[in-house]
């Protein structure tokens, strides 16, 4: 099937959905974006959580989104720390936290007596380690956009075609994701990493990890980005270790999915 017959079809899909109501799960990443817009004038409420594992520029830029296509937006502030299991990273962290969060999200659409819960999952995301997944299908999401075998660059595409300004936004994985498997998260940590990411965003850099081992903080950065830190190095390492990271180092491999 070409590109423009799975958007044919997800659209009908989406509209035959509307009858009993949409639910959508809402990041502010371009898969939930392209999926905010195509439901922006059907019977749908957008759920978003607040946590300490997403930054403040994230969550503001999901109001903007719904302010703009005029979409009643709920806000959930959710602490996932308060999970002792969750608190120590295990292999398995996505899946019981996709299943806390969504489970929050279920109780969101029966009370606004929405039937259809759904969110951006694409079908690339498939084929990757994905440990959530099985909570969504335990609770009875919807992906749409895997379901049509959409894939990102194809999602990517398309939302340049309806003119979506944040089509080539990079993917801003969960900040759990910065630390090893069974590492004790804490609180004063990741918010040290939320910082360190925001000071290389500052400089330019937007696809950007700032992985921590221990006492050293990896920066991950594609492979073409590496001559323009080195210039900075100074200046960023500086500012990297006012916030209290001892060691700083670039990770010679580039940036690269470990999420």
């Amino acid at each position: 099937m070409n590109s423009n017959k799975k958007f044919d079809e997800l659209n009908k899909y989406l509209t035959n959905l509307n009858e009993q109501g949409i639910c959508l799960a809402f990041s502010g990443g371009i898969d939930s974006t392209l999926l905010l817009y195509l439901c922006k004038n059907l019977n749908i409420l957008v759920v978003t959580f607040n946590s300490i594992l997403q930054t403040d520029e994230e969550l503001d830029l999901t109001k903007d989104l719904c302010k703009k296509y005029g979409v009643n937006q709920k806000i959930i502030t959710l602490n996932p720390l308060e999970n002792e299991y969750l608190v120590q990273n295990p292999k398995d962290r996505c899946y019981v936290c996709k299943k806390m969060f969504f489970t929050e999200i279920k109780k969101a659409a029966e009370e606004n007596n929405l039937l259809n819960i759904i969110d951006g999952t694409n079908f690339d995301d498939l084929h990757t380690f994905r440990p959530g997944l099985k909570a969504l299908e335990e609770l009875g999401v919807i992906s749409p956009l895997a379901k049509f075998e959409i894939t990102k660059s194809e999602i990517r595409e398309y939302a340049k075609n309806c003119g979506i300004e944040i089509y080539d936004k990079p993917s801003t994985p969960c900040l759990a994701t910065r630390f090893p498997y069974d590492t004790i998260l804490e609180p004063e940590m990741i918010n040290k990493t939320k910082k360190a990411e925001k000071i290389l965003h500052n400089y330019g850099f937007t696809e950007v990890r700032a992985r921590q081992n221990g006492c050293v903080t990896r920066i991950e950065l594609p492979k073409e980005d590496f001559e323009k830190f080195l210039t900075k190095k100074e200046l960023i390492t500086k500012e990297l270790k006012s916030l209290g990271l001892k060691y700083i180092t670039l990770d010679l491999e580039g940036l690269r999915s470990m999420d």
